[in-house]
């Protein structure tokens, strides 16, 4: 599509777009903007941009691709584009043409069964120079106007999308031998199959290259090929053999991680118009090398965030590396929307941004808009019961789980963004989704019936009819329901949240008792949970011996025991939302350790933390990986938010400042635990682009801290006396380091109990 508009001056000129499914837009020939920024129907929002123009004419260009399909990304809506060209409030009119590029072979395959099509093109049949501003559209169709019902009006409601350019360099090279069939046979089978050492003769060149690490975004190649010559672009996240296969392990289907075009001759840029996710990149030309010259090898990367605002060093530089690495793994994970993973889904699950996602971003930038659209997203797209969604827009799936980490995210996000507004706004859909739970719960705990419950893809359920660790979130749900009521001044709402919390405590109570002959795989999940929930802090015994059994979880595991079984793929839920291992072995994963190891580093347990984490991530970096894997096995997706736990923990528990819950993102908890560091520093975000900064050292039972902020920040230390800092002036403060859980007055977990301090009471 081209529209053409005259501007009788020079001025800023805001373009606003909106689209159903993929699209990119060039203003002029130069790039000004992609997307959408996902979204549910009920709930479009246009991107704003702002670029300053001379007088005269101008074009903004727009190539469209109508997916015809429901991805994790997008449900299937019909196609519309809305392209608006406004100065000064005022709307300019604009000539539309419009050409179907006939050039694109649709549904050759599918990427993969979450997300849409491969690139299939003939460039020679597409006019050359379309997005120029002195193409001739004269012979193009006019455009239609597109249902009014789909076409939004509020603005974007995040920041827009980065775009960072990367010059690259081939890591190696060469010709190679076709070995397989006609080139729509299987194309990914086909990329693979050839022969890169030609040995059966030269059919064309090729070259792989390296990104550093997984990154999503788009190759941009310019080559001076003959006419008709196929490039094609293969991705992985991983080398198979030193290789790229461009497969996407895991995809529930048939997967064909590339693109294809043919050449129209002489120099030419091509790149796919969707962005893909990878870290290794396979470039195929058929053509002998003598006559295909790559001119510029570049990738532009598509990512929310820039460097990080919050940093983190130490006396332990693999724990730096590990930190580090966490963010590059949550910037990876960050465009339109926090997703679990560049590759394989893009998916805006709630259980990313509910836990890990947030903690991380909060370590990291003070920009959270990313995490407070998701939890709108997921309230929007509730089931007609009142259950939020666990992954929107697209896709829309449903996990009780999920939705009851869904409340806890709000009360965080609410305080870490100092966005209190966002209660008000969500609190009708937070009642509704509780009253989902209530037809499901029983004395003892919650029944099956809500959809899939997923805990974990360790979990082993067994044949109770009771899914304890769901009830411990539904448990964690109902005490926030508790505080969300009582902040929005609803007394009545508070006192019955309050008291079905106590029940529920006192009708799982039983089931969490432990004895000598705990079975610590199956009751690992729950125990954690358990512990962090401070279930078993009035009996010290119980509370020990907890801690135990989730110590030897991950003692038991791979990676700490190199020989444990290693967990080699997911197990999906059966018809009945049940979902079992493959085996009965002890397994622990990067998500869980999200709730299992405040529990621990709450109970004095930060060496052995610091020791798994070492250990546990540490094994990823040996394998050379740069980005964080789902599991702890290098056959899983190489990029998950989840895994990224390590940078929040080390941001929040080594450099000792903690949210206090009963107050504002201003206000702090300082809690010394040095576990076997002699330093640490770092800087902590805050709303609005602040941060306080942090520098400690030790020396024996003392931990010294420096601190200094940009905006006044309240401190509190274990003793209870209140320190204010105030803008560029440090402050030293010596603190005794915590021992055990009882050595602070106002700890995480005690939080979780009631997140408005203090024991746990009905009010």
């Amino acid at each position: 599509m081209r529209g053409t508009f005259d501007l009788p001056e020079a001025g800023r000129v805001t373009f606003r777009l909106l689209g159903a499914s993929w699209y990119v837009a060039w203003l002029d020939g130069t790039f000004v903007g992609e997307g959408p920024a996902r979204f549910p129907a009920a709930l479009a929002e246009v991107e704003e941009v702002l670029v300053d123009l001379t007088a005269g004419r101008h074009v903004l260009a727009v190539q469209v691709h109508h997916a015809g399909v429901a991805t994790t990304v997008m449900p299937d809506l019909p196609p519309f584009l809305n392209a608006a060209v406004r100065v000064d409030d005022q709307e300019v009119e604009v000539t539309w043409r419009a050409r179907i590029l006939r050039g694109y072979r649709p549904g050759v395959r599918r990427v993969n069964p979450e997300l849409g099509w491969i690139e299939w093109c003939d460039t020679r049949l597409d006019p050359d120079g379309w997005r120029d501003p002195a193409f001739d559209d004269g012979r193009w169709s006019r455009t239609v106007p597109a249902p009014a019902a789909v076409i939004g009006t509020a603005p974007l409601s995040i920041g827009r999308v980065r775009h960072e350019t990367h010059v690259l360099t081939a890591l190696a090279g060469g010709s190679f031998t076709e070995e397989f069939g006609y080139d729509r046979d299987d194309p990914p089978v086909a990329f693979l199959l050839r022969d890169l050492a030609a040995r059966g003769g030269v059919n064309g060149s090729w070259r792989r290259y390296d990104l550093g690490r997984v990154r999503l975004g788009r190759p941009s190649f310019t080559l001076d090929v003959p006419e008709g010559t196929v490039v094609q672009f293969g991705y992985a996240e991983r080398l198979n053999g030193g290789r790229v296969a461009p497969f996407i392990p895991q995809s529930l289907g048939p997967s064909c991680h590339l693109d294809h075009y043919v050449a129209r001759g002489g120099v030419q840029t091509f790149e796919p118009l969707t962005p893909r996710g990878l870290r290794f990149l396979e470039v195929h030309v058929l053509a002998p090398r003598s006559a295909a010259r790559f001119v510029r090898d570049v990738f532009v990367e598509r990512t929310y965030h820039g460097a990080p605002e919050g940093t983190f060093t130490s006396s332990d530089a693999r724990l730096d590396r590990v930190w580090q690495v966490g963010v590059d793994t949550h910037r990876a994970c960050c465009e339109d929307a926090l997703t679990d993973c560049p590759s394989r889904e893009r998916g805006q699950w709630v259980g990313d941004a509910a836990g890990t996602g947030l903690e991380v971003a909060a370590v990291t930038y003070s920009d959270l808009r990313l995490v407070r659209r998701n939890l709108v997203h997921a309230a929007v797209c509730a089931r007609e019961d009142g259950l939020v969604a666990g992954l929107t827009p697209g896709m829309t799936g449903y996990l009780p789980t999920y939705a009851a980490q869904w409340t806890a995210a709000c009360l965080r996000y609410a305080l870490l963004a100092d966005d209190q507004d966002f209660l008000v706004e969500l609190w009708d859909a937070a009642r509704r989704n509780a009253a989902a739970f209530e037809p499901h719960v029983t004395p003892e705990g919650l029944l099956d019936g809500l959809g899939w419950a997923f805990i974990d893809w360790g979990f082993d359920r067994g044949a109770d009819p009771v899914n304890l660790p769901l009830s411990l979130h539904y448990l964690e749900m109902l005490r926030g329901l508790t505080v969300w009521a009582a902040k929005l001044g609803y007394a009545d709402d508070a006192a019955a949240y309050a008291v079905r919390a106590l029940q529920l405590e006192a009708g799982v109570r039983p089931a969490l008792r432990l004895d000598s002959r705990v079975d610590v795989p199956r009751r690992y999940h729950a125990v954690a949970l358990a512990l962090r929930l401070g279930l078993y802090d009035a009996d010290a015994e119980q509370a020990a011996r907890a801690v135990q059994v989730v110590k030897a979880q991950w003692c038991a595991s791979f990676p700490y025991d190199p020989l444990a079984p290693r967990h080699r793929t997911a197990v999906l839920p059966d018809e009945h939302h049940r979902a079992r291992p493959p085996t009965d072995v002890c397994v622990v994963t990067p998500y869980f350790a999200h709730f299992a190891f405040p529990a621990l580093i709450e109970r004095g347990e930060l060496d052995f933390v610091l020791e798994q984490v070492r250990t546990a991530w540490g094994w990823a970096l040996d394998q050379g990986l740069t980005t964080w894997p789902e599991a702890f096995d290098t056959r899983w997706s190489h990029c998950h938010q989840w895994s990224a736990a390590p940078t929040w923990l080390l941001s929040r528990y080594l450099l000792g400042l903690l949210p206090r819950p009963d107050a504002t993102a201003w206000h702090f908890d300082l809690v010394a635990r040095p576990g076997d560091l002699s330093y640490a520093a770092g800087r902590v975000p805050l709303p609005g682009g602040h941060g306080v900064d942090v520098r400690w050292d030790r020396a024996g039972q003392v931990v010294t801290y420096r601190l200094s902020s940009s905006t006044e920040v309240h401190v509190r230390t274990p003793e209870g006396h209140e320190h204010t800092l105030t803008p560029n002036c440090a402050s030293v403060l010596a603190v005794a380091p915590a021992r055990t859980h009882a050595a602070h007055s106002r700890s995480e977990t005690e939080a979780r109990s009631n997140p408005e301090g203090g024991g746990w009471k009905a009010p």
